[in-house]
């Protein structure tokens, strides 16, 4: 049935993304007008100020404006208010009483005036148990309050009438408007729009960057989940649905203060922002094709090989670079999973697979599975664990799931999958929702990070999400419940430890190294914290996951990129992992990073770059909304690519962070595959791009 109304949120859906946010407003205003649905912007936000967003955002002009989460509904066209509907808000409503509970009970501070109205009360609760939210709600419900109470973001809550939300409102318009919940399609990212999903037969798409709280609610509801952060995966959804073909071509648009604040404008030379010439295209285009051919030659019977097995002698320890590994593997299937080639598709099964038929007893995924006699590896370069092997399988199974649709898979292995989830989960030795990683313990071997370390615990968070969904895959959404509920805690401890501020901050009530934040406010999430100690360093592969991942939000995402953008992680080339660099005197120098030369200065961990780094990063530009700049970095990234020890287009493993050189291995497996998803997540695969 065709869709009539179109429902959406905005903050977090059509709003975060503004390149995306102008194609929505191009796509949605040459729909013809006779076919073109009713258009409701469903909103968190006060009247006023939803209003005066639509043209400051690029929003196309709707029918009706749904605002303070379901308290009064606005017809945009008639400029006025929907009386009627306000009328069914004054039964059982006492905003004094609900005060006095919320302040004299629970202390909390409110929200500033813009989030309040007569049908809205708003508090500061910040990192709120789940025992502490149904506690709050049975005390209003005993003091005779007949009200809803919406959590969030792990930092707000919000009571509203019993009979406001966004979705009990978006029900009374559709009623009002004479369209079936059939005709209605509704869009979001946050638990508050979680009501919308819920009116029986509506349909619903939830983008790439939701919190698992809407994926929790949505459980068995008609929803699609998009490929798209924010209006990307809106317009994606809409595409799903039949309410457009496609999204509108929009071409090169000058970015202008009006999209982007100064501060992030005036980071960029006016060359940083133009669009590819002819010949960019074409070298771009080049470079996917080699990518794919790069990836091909890591194909093997037993899943992706770290490097070409035909192009790189090994002798000592290195002929582990003839073995498909946890992290390499997973980093490769998930990076080439838009590829249609039915070689790589098979190889990214046979990887899964590999890994998980060599799950120890107790749950570990070996760090890798030699190719050559199928012996797995469970310790790694000085005996130490590799933790990440098990999370980055776990996310590249659902990936690979989502996408495949190939659930026979889930159930031939969602046992070693719930051990390998069983495994990590005892990681947390102190039930504080984090990770307890030892020395050395992932991607970075023989570099000195330990207990609790931003990648690892970035990937925790993820690896619970992606669970709690293939749980959902299988009917058991109650167990899904728990897995989801628990992310939500992972990502509010890491914000928590990882990005220190000077507000808020009672001293007598923290650990000795959180007492040490106090000394200032950083500007991205620390590299590593100790019970006794943490690290300032900026680990960039960490930052950039955090928010591609969704455990940074956009505004601190913009603050990190500015961090590293303007301290010059991407040169010579994209990108170094890691700023500063750890130099000899320091007190975080360990005397094993001279061991083979590996880890000094601007070397391997110690500040290289990283080609499959450098594939994120320029997703993570992407995803800020900067689309030119994100596309010159690909052309940067290419080149590096191209350069190669001995031939051109060698994807090297790593380079030097400051000469540029390329080092380590040729025809790195995830090297090709990070160029790939870049590529991907800029349409570069597209056939207008390719010639």
């Amino acid at each position: 049935m065709a869709i009539r109304l179109f429902s959406s949120d905005l903050d977090g859906t059509l709003l975060g993304k503004p390149d995306a946010t102008v194609i929505f407003k191009c796509t949605w205003d040459k729909l013809p007008r006779e076919k073109r649905p009713f258009l409701v912007y469903n909103t968190g936000r006060v009247p006023k100020d939803a209003l005066g967003l639509i043209p400051k955002a690029n929003l196309p002009k709707p029918d009706y404006l749904i605002c303070g989460l379901g308290t009064s509904i606005y017809d945009y066209t008639s400029n006025c208010f929907l009386e009627g509907f306000e009328h069914t808000l004054l039964p059982d409503w006492d905003r004094k009483k609900i005060e006095r509970i919320l302040t004299q009970t629970y202390q909390l501070e409110t929200l500033p005036d813009p989030y309040q109205n007569p049908f809205r009360s708003c508090w500061y609760f910040h990192d709120a148990s789940q025992e502490q939210i149904d506690r709050l709600r049975q005390e209003l419900s005993e003091a005779g309050l007949d009200v809803t109470l919406i959590y969030s973001n792990a930092r707000e809550v919000t009571i509203l009438p019993r009979s406001a939300s966004k979705g009990k409102a978006l029900k009374w318009l559709i009623r009002h408007l004479k369209v079936k919940p059939s005709e209605t399609l509704v869009a979001g990212d946050g638990g508050n729009d979680s009501s919308m999903f819920q009116i029986k037969g509506s349909n619903g798409i939830i983008v790439e960057n939701a919190q698992p709280e809407l994926y929790e609610a949505t459980v068995d509801l008609n929803v699609y989940l998009a490929q798209g952060f924010n209006a990307d995966g809106v317009l994606d959804g809409l595409k799903h649905f039949g309410v457009i073909e496609k999204p509108e071509t929009v071409g090169y648009q000058i970015l202008t203060e009006q999209n982007f604040e100064p501060e992030i404008i005036h980071l960029f030379d006016p060359c940083e922002i133009q669009e590819l010439n002819v010949e960019q295209r074409d070298f771009i285009g080049h470079a996917y094709q080699k990518a794919i051919e790069g990836i091909r030659k890591n194909i093997t019977p037993l899943g992706f090989s770290a490097c070409s097995m035909e192009d790189n002698e090994v002798r000592g320890t290195d002929v582990n670079y003839h073995s498909v590994w946890g992290r390499d593997g997973a980093i490769t299937i998930i990076g080439t999973l838009s590829l249609k080639d039915p070689d790589i598709r098979r190889c990214q099964r046979a990887t899964l697979a590999t890994l998980l038929r060599h799950i120890s007893p107790n749950g570990q995924i070996p760090a890798n599975v030699r190719v050559q006699d199928d012996t797995p590896d469970y310790s790694g370069i000085g005996g130490i664990c590799a933790v990440d092997s098990g999370l980055w399988v776990i996310i590249a199974t659902y990936e690979y799931l989502r996408v495949t649709k190939d659930h026979e898979f889930l159930e031939i292995y969602f046992e070693p999958l719930q051990r390998a989830m069983n495994w990590l989960s005892a990681h947390d030795g102190n039930n504080d929702a984090l990770l307890e990683i030892p020395e050395a313990g992932d991607w970075t071997d023989l570099f000195g990070r330990s207990y609790n370390v931003l990648y690892d615990e970035v990937l925790w968070y993820r690896a619970n999400v992606c669970f709690g969904l293939m749980l959902e895959w299988r009917g058991e959404p109650e167990r899904a419940g728990d897995y989801l509920r628990w992310s939500q805690t992972i990502k509010a401890a890491i914000l928590r430890k990882f990005w220190p501020s000077t507000n808020g901050y009672d001293v007598a009530s923290k650990s000795f190294a959180d007492q040490q934040f106090s000394l200032g406010d950083t500007s991205y999430l620390l590299a590593e914290v100790t019970p006794f100690s943490f690290s300032w360093r900026c680990d960039v592969y960490g930052n950039i996951l955090a928010f591609l991942y969704n455990v940074l939000d956009l505004e601190r995402a913009k603050i990190a990129f500015r961090f590293m953008w303007g301290v010059g992680v991407n040169h010579p080339s994209p990108v170094a992992n890691l700023y500063p660099k750890v130099t000899g005197g320091d007190p975080d120098w360990k005397s094993y990073y001279t061991v083979n030369l590996l880890n000094l200065p601007d070397h391997y961990h110690n500040g290289g770059i990283w080609p499959f780094i450098g594939g994120q990063w320029v997703r993570f530009i992407n995803r800020l909304g900067l689309r030119d700049i994100a596309y010159q970095e690909l052309v940067r990234l290419a080149e590096l690519n191209k350069l190669g020890k001995s031939h051109e287009w060698e994807f090297n493993e790593w380079a030097h962070g400051k000469t540029g050189i390329p080092m380590g291995k040729a025809y790195q497996a995830w090297s090709a595959a990070g160029f790939v998803h870049a590529c991907h997540d800029l349409q570069v695969d597209k056939k207008d791009f390719l010639k």
